[in-house]
């Protein structure tokens, strides 16, 4: 990416360490499941605290979501 001129890093930052042929030995493809859209009434001051870390907001709310859910199944 960085040769492409993709790369929005520094680009003095540091390589990040190999994770070698073995992580990539045993990796594998994990498609996400399918989403579905939903009309959310939501606290404000909840949302702006999600806006405030910046862009993916709504990611990160699916993310406390899921966290959530695989708690409650344990």
């Amino acid at each position: 990416m960085r040769e492409r001129g993709e790369d929005k890093s520094s680009a003095d930052a540091p390589e990040a360490e190999s994770l070698g042929a073995e992580f990539w030995s045993s990796a594998r493809v994990v498609m996400p499941g399918g989403k579905t859209s939903v009309h959310l009434r939501l606290d404000s001051d909840v949302v702006e605290w999600f806006k405030a870390n910046g862009k993916g907001h709504l990611t990160r709310m699916n993310a406390v979501l899921r966290a959530y859910v695989e708690a409650q199944r344990r």
